[in-house]
């Protein structure tokens, strides 16, 4: 669901012509798209322990994980470069933070940390980088909160300065909010030993229904979501929910809001047994990366190359666009009517792949 999302707002038909909630909040506060991002760190957190659990139990060595871990981050990183390098690649000016970037970063510090260290440990170091954030972006002298006065972007201005989102300011993907993103992914660890843990029903409830110790788990990530939510509502007060700063108070609040829809789903699917409505989720999930970075390349190529409409020479999407979807309704449906259709088209992209049962593994 988390990439089907991406896909959606990553790709409107006019940037001009955009729903609300399928934009990111300008700077404090969220919206439905400020979710999505946190959401896939912190499922990466939980495939991330679940994965690990299955291997070590098959007699791989914590080493052996580690180096896997690593290999993936640079293969993670380096699709996540071309896409920002392509097609120019202008190596003076070419981003070097972005979406796979961090996922790769973050990926990888997570993995040492859960592999070398222990549950407390985890718990120590998740509440460090929140709390230590936390105090570095309010309390660092000469910065405040503002998009070019906070300590985050002078940091990228010094270190990244030709190779910034927001030229010569700023990056939503930086190295200091790095931090937290690492947070993010671990509280999706903990979530991955919450559902790994037993439990044993003392019980079987009727047909259908699941059992007591399947209600446990969904109730707890439902009751650590609320918790999350509330915590991250209270925080936003000293230190505002900010997408692109990934504040404590964000990291907090979008993992609560995370458990809170993964355990409606849980429900629905493991105690209800409703399963068929996702299966064009469990077709994307399979293929995750590729089917982000082919929708993201795609993309790029149809903005790079351009093609004559009108006795004009205009970028490919846009004559797509004006061709075959502006006609059909006003701007702002026209523009999610083709984004819809790009998550169509790489839906069915992905159900090939799984009905042939090819699975790109990193």
């Amino acid at each position: 669901m988390t990439i089907a999302g991406m896909i959606l707002v990553n790709n409107p038909g006019d940037w001009d012509a955009v729903y609300p909630p399928l934009l990111h909040a300008e700077w404090n506060g969220w919206t439905p798209t400020d979710l999505i991002f946190p959401f896939f760190l912190f499922i990466v957190g939980i495939s991330m322990h679940l994965s690990f659990e299955s291997r070590r139990s098959k007699g791989a060595s914590r080493g052996e994980l580690m180096k896997h871990a690593a290999w993936r981050a640079l293969i993670i990183y380096a699709i996540g470069f071309f896409l920002a390098a392509f097609p120019n690649f202008d190596i003076h000016t070419v981003r070097f933070a972005g979406v796979l970037p961090r996922i790769a970063m973050v990926y990888l510090i997570s993995s040492a940390i859960v592999l070398y260290t222990g549950k407390r440990a985890w718990a120590a170091i998740t509440a460090g980088l929140l709390i230590g954030y936390w105090l570095l972006m309010t309390r660092a002298p000469g910065f405040d909160l503002t998009p070019d006065g906070n300590l985050a972007a002078w940091l990228d201005r010094k270190i990244m300065y030709e190779h910034l989102w927001v030229e010569h300011r700023w990056d939503p993907e930086g190295l200091l909010s790095t931090l937290p993103a690492i947070a993010t992914t671990l509280l999706g660890v903990f979530t991955g030993v919450w559902l790994k843990k037993p439990h044993h029903p003392s019980t079987s409830l009727r047909a259908g229904s699941g059992h007591e110790g399947t209600r446990r788990k969904a109730g707890g990530m439902l009751a650590a979501g609320a918790a999350g939510l509330a915590l991250g509502e209270l925080w936003n007060l000293a230190f505002p929910i900010n997408k692109n700063l990934w504040t404590s108070s964000y990291v907090v609040f979008t993992a609560g809001f995370g458990l809170v829809l993964l355990a409606a789903i849980y429900w629905v699917v493991e105690i209800r047994g409703w399963k068929k409505w996702g299966a064009p989720f469990l077709w994307y999930g399979s293929n995750a990366i590729v089917v982000y970075a082919l929708s993201s390349f795609v993309g790029r190529c149809s903005i790079e190359f351009h093609s004559t409409w009108n006795n004009e020479q205009v970028m490919l999407k846009t004559m797509l666009y004006e061709r075959f979807f502006a006609p059909l309704a006003q701007p702002v449906h026209a523009s999610l009517l083709w984004a819809l259709a790009y998550v169509l088209t790489f839906m069915v992209l992905a159900w090939i792949m799984y009905r042939k049962a090819i699975f790109v593994k990193i």
